[in-house]
């Protein structure tokens, strides 16, 4: 199934897009997607596991289901002073 994946910050500078729409197996979870978007965008890679992760407006961990309605979005570390 194809999930949308929003990207904010960083992670939209490295993919050169605010989306991506990725391919997971049914029954997937956030650690799918995870996995799916560092193959569509390997640059990700640095920062895909210590992101936060966010389905509708709610913090999710790697083993929460995801469904091709889900809206997922992933939001890089942040750093600054």
């Amino acid at each position: 199934m194809k999930v949308r994946v929003k990207l904010f910050a960083v992670a939209k500078e490295l993919a050169a897009h605010d989306a991506l729409f990725v391919d997971v197996p049914q029954n997937a979870t956030v650690a799918d997607v995870q996995e799916a978007v560092v193959a569509s965008v390997p640059q990700l890679s640095k920062i895909v596991r210590n992101a936060l992760w966010a389905i509708g407006t709610e913090y999710v961990s790697s083993d929460t289901g995801v469904t091709e309605h889900s809206d997922v979005a992933m939001i890089p570390p942040v750093s600054g002073g």
